[in-house]
């Protein structure tokens, strides 16, 4: 049996992960569904803002793990 690479881990895990994520997200947007719930303006742009944080911290991880750094 071939050993699974970290590039193959990574694709795995990734999959996976956004999946999830993306399952979540369209589950929060069920919640907009005024006959359902009731939200102020207020409530649902603290969430989108903080999923922005998180995406934007996301982004970060990713950038900092590729800059390239100086060694002697």
């Amino acid at each position: 049996m071939k050993e699974e690479t970290k590039n193959d881990k990574f694709k795995r895990l990734a999959e996976n992960r956004v999946n999830n994520a993306l399952k979540y997200i369209d589950l929060l947007g069920n919640l907009a569904n005024k006959s359902n719930y009731d939200y102020s303006e207020n409530e649902y742009k603290k969430i989108i803002r903080t999923l922005r944080k998180s995406v934007d911290k996301l982004e970060g991880k990713f950038e900092a793990s590729n800059k390239q750094r100086f060694k002697l």
